[in-house]
């Protein structure tokens, strides 16, 4: 069974698929609902607004499938746009209700200043950034405290559970960059641009869904 990477209109699949491709792991681009369920694990990347993609997601009929894979245990990667919309709601364009599997919500960087500790950063948040590890997690094994990662992003996400913060990344707040709870890993960078930080974590994911017994890309990260 190979891991399925969802497409609903927005955001790069083939970047994604190549990054799977590049540490000998099979991933498909799918976009129906049968495909959802029989995939060994959903990866669900994208960019743009918050509502737009709970709309595509409603048009393809994918959202249901998408929450009970979860909550059924199948694993599952969610990139950048993927990270924001497991929360209960956004503040984009007002208030957007996302799909509440995690609970808090997503809020946008303070124009002008993004926060307090460093006034003046530009909006949105771009180019490479280090991550803090607040948490252990097997997608995170063999990445190094302070590593380089990409990052394309105007909001981020304020979990309502503290517990499930892997790492945080500083841009004039320490803001959360990645989370990780029971078979969900998701993360507010895009390991497909990461270059080999980003593929160890790809292979990490492709190990944590059982495609792989071991991961077979370098640990130097």
């Amino acid at each position: 069974m190979t891991i399925g990477i969802i497409d609903y209109g927005m955001g790069n699949l083939r970047s994604v698929q190549k990054g799977f491709e590049k540490i000998g792991a099979q991933a498909k681009i799918i976009h129906r609902p049968q495909q959802v369920k029989d995939v060994r694990a959903i990866v669900l990347p994208g960019v743009g607004a918050f509502k737009n993609c709970l709309e595509n997601l409603d048009a393809l009929n994918l959202v249901t499938p998408v929450q009970k894979s979860i909550a059924a245990g199948k694993p599952f990667l969610g990139i950048c746009l993927g990270l924001q919309i497991l929360f209960s709601e956004s503040t984009e364009f007002g208030s957007t209700p996302g799909l509440d599997i995690l609970q808090g919500k997503v809020i946008r960087f303070k124009p002008g200043t993004a926060g307090a500790k460093k006034p003046g950063l530009k909006i949105p948040h771009m180019g490479w950034n280090r991550i803090a590890i607040k948490k252990a997690s097997p997608h995170l094994k063999d990445i190094h405290e302070g590593t380089y990662v990409y990052f394309v992003h105007s909001y981020y996400v304020v979990p309502e559970d503290d517990g499930i913060v892997a790492t945080t990344t500083d841009y004039g707040i320490d803001f959360v960059s990645s989370i990780l709870k029971d078979n969900i890993f998701a993360c507010q960078f895009h390991p497909e641009k990461s270059q080999k930080t980003g593929l160890k974590i790809l292979d990490n994911f492709t190990v944590f869904t059982g495609q792989k017994r071991r991961s077979s890309y370098g640990k130097d990260s």
